[in-house]
């Protein structure tokens, strides 16, 4: 049996990651959740939550009746005013939560996007940033999404 892919402070741990087609449902749990690990160049899309009070990546819950890709695409809307359409599935992110208890799923989709200015913050978003991963941030950087970012990062 091998460890965690990730673990965060608070003991979140990203237990998993299944790179398997879109249309393979993972029963064992629920899909709350989609995120976005977008790219340009050597730069990941990271925005910084208000309430975590840390660099995540976009996204967030489905809402009822959307599909993970319009949530995807909505997130990233909402997040940080970037639209993109093309997003290509990754695979989904099993989590092992610690509060409440709780094992669920994200879907993880990946991209490629030129930056664009423009961005407001909002109560959930305070900014956005394309970080290089070397570069110094105000504030923490969440494990789980930079590892999940890693396993998905697009070829090219």
């Amino acid at each position: 049996m091998t460890g965690p892919l990730a673990v965060d402070e608070t003991g979140d741990v990203l237990a998993a990651f299944h790179a398997v087609a879109e249309d393979v449902a993972c029963t064992d749990a629920p899909l709350p959740a989609a995120l976005v690990a977008l790219w340009h160049a050597d730069r990941l899309l990271l925005v910084f939550n208000r309430q975590r009070r840390c660099w995540e990546l976009p996204g967030g819950m489905i809402d009822p009746g959307e599909t993970p890709r319009q949530a995807a695409i909505r997130e990233l809307r909402e997040e940080s005013g970037l639209v993109a359409e093309n997003l290509a599935f990754a695979g989904y992110a099993r989590f092992a939560l610690v509060a409440p208890p709780r094992t669920e799923y994200a879907a993880l989709y990946t991209g490629r996007s030129a930056p664009r200015s423009g961005f407001t913050p909002n109560d959930e978003i305070g900014a956005v940033c394309w970080w290089d991963g070397v570069s110094p941030l105000t504030g923490r950087v969440s494990p789980l999404d930079l590892a999940l970012a890693r396993l998905a990062r697009p070829s090219g």
